[in-house]
Parts: structure tokens; C-alpha cells; sequence
């Protein structure tokens, strides 16, 4: 199913369950209520507990979008070194050269079709990725340099091969989730309370209070969500992207 039918869905079900309370409170009051006798002090608390909670609703997306942010940076910068490698290994012999140039093509053939979905739904790197990668710096440091030329080159492409690494396993640090178990038990329980409070403030079954509610409880569901799809970096409907890697392999953009 789509996340964005999912979405859809929890906004709607949102939706109908404020309606449908506050439908079926509407039935159980007497005709002598009135609304208007609401204490002031349960106002200043809705009011205070909705501002709280928007506070740490901001908090939360922020994090969470500077998260899938480092987690895209992480993937620039380790194609970034892995371009680096296969343009500055033009200094060596053409026999080393190609062969440095198709081991950087399988590492990241594998990354983009293997690797990439296995950390969106485990988390982590994997063992052959690792070898892959320990393939390239091996062969870039089993050649011994035969002229000044290649010897210049020999320790930029050793930095760049160790620029990749750090950046892989920064990638590999950032692939599981950015909000703990209790936050999100947080951000649940402010939503319920913060949506129960305008029960307190006696709603009525007017058109005009219907459709706040609605709105308003279906505004905290696309905010949750939006926490909840950008949470896991490397995965769900907003997640950073594998066009970086993809671009230094002509193939796989086809």
C-alpha cells in the first residue's frame, strides 16, 4: 500500500473520529448545557498544552529533516571520493586502471541494488559491501608506483579511498531510526490529549466547529506522518536519494 494512501487514510480516519465523538457527545448533553460556561482556566490549558505540543511537534520534524539531510550528504560525499578514485586513477597503468575503475562500478552496482534496500529494511552495511570496498583499496595500495607521476598520485587516491569509507559508514550509522521508542510515545500521547482537550471546551455540532476539529485533527496526523516517513532515512516515500552513486555508473540510469 502507498505511504501517501496510508497518509490519506489515517488523515480521513483522523477526521472521523473527532466528528464521531463529538457527534455522539452532542446527543448525551441536556438542552440546558451551555458552552458558555466554560472555566477560563481549562481555556489557558488547551491553549497551553496546544502551543507545548507544537513546540515539540517543530522539534521533531526539525530533527528529523536534519537527520534525512546528513543522511543525503553521507551518500554525496562517499560518491563524491568514489569519483575522485576513478578520475585520478588515470595516473596508473591502463591494465591497473581499469581494473581499479570496474571493481569502484561493482561496488556501487551493488550498493544502489543490494545493499541500499537491505539497510532500509535491517539497517547497517553489509559484509559484502565491506569486501567490495576492501577490493578497491587493495587495489589501489597493492600497486607500487613506477614514476614520479604515479607516485604523486598514489597518496590523493589513498585519502579519497579512506574519504569513501568514513562516508560509508557514516551512511551505515544514520540507516536506522532517529526517533526512540519514547518520543514517539510522546508525540502519540500530546496528540490525544491535545485533540481530547477541545472536548473540554465543550465543542458543539455546528458546521463551522465541525470543520476546525476535522482540520485540526487531521493536521496533527499529516504532521505525524511526515515525522513517522522522513524517521528512517534510507527508506519510505521521502528518503535520500541513490542519484549520486547511480550517476557514476552510466548503466544503472538506464
Amino acid at each position: 500500500m502507498s505511504e501517501w494512501l496510508v497518509l490519506t487514510l489515517a488523515m480521513v480516519a483522523a477526521c472521523g473520529v473527532v466528528l464521531a465523538v463529538t457527534i455522539l457527545q452532542q446527543r448525551r448533553i441536556g438542552s440546558d448545557d451551555d458552552p458558555s460556561q466554560t472555566p477560563d482556566v481549562i481555556e489557558y490549558m488547551t491553549m497551553m498544552i496546544g502551543v507545548v505540543y507544537a513546540i515539540v511537534l517543530g522539534l521533531a520534524i526539525a530533527g528529523v529533516w536534519e537527520a534525512r539531510a546528513e543522511a543525503q550528504a553521507h551518500v554525496h560525499a562517499e560518491a563524491q571520493a568514489l569519483h575522485e578514485i576513478q578520475e585520478r586513477v588515470r595516473a596508473y597503468p591502463p591494465g591497473v586502471r581499469e581494473e581499479i575503475r570496474g571493481e569502484v562500478e561493482d561496488y556501487v552496482a551493488y550498493v544502489v541494488t543490494t545493499e541500499w534496500d537491505s539497510s532500509s529494511t535491517r539497517g547497517g552495511l553489509t559484509d559484502r559491501g565491506d569486501a567490495l570496498l576492501a577490493k578497491i583499496r587493495h587495489g589501489l595500495t597493492d600497486h607500487e608506483p613506477a614514476s614520479d607521476f604515479e607516485a604523486q598520485a598514489y597518496q590523493p587516491l589513498l585519502d579519497q579511498i579512506t574519504a569513501a569509507d568514513d562516508a560509508r559508514s557514516a551512511r551505515g550509522d544514520s540507516a536506522e531510526a532517529t526517533m526512540p521508542g519514547v518520543v514517539w510515545f510522546g508525540l502519540i500521547a500530546g496528540a490525544l490529549v491535545t485533540v481530547g482537550m477541545m472536548f473540554a471546551l465543550q465543542i458543539r455540532r455546528t458546521p463551522r466547529e465541525l470543520i476546525l476539529a476535522g482540520l485540526f485533527s487531521a493536521l496533527i496526523a499529516f504532521l505525524l506522518f511526515l515525522i513517522w516517513d522522513f524517521d528512517l532515512p534510507y527508506s519510505r516515500d521521502m528518503a535520500a536519494s541513490t542519484e549520486p552513486l547511480r550517476e557514476l555508473v552510466p548503466r544503472l540510469l538506464e
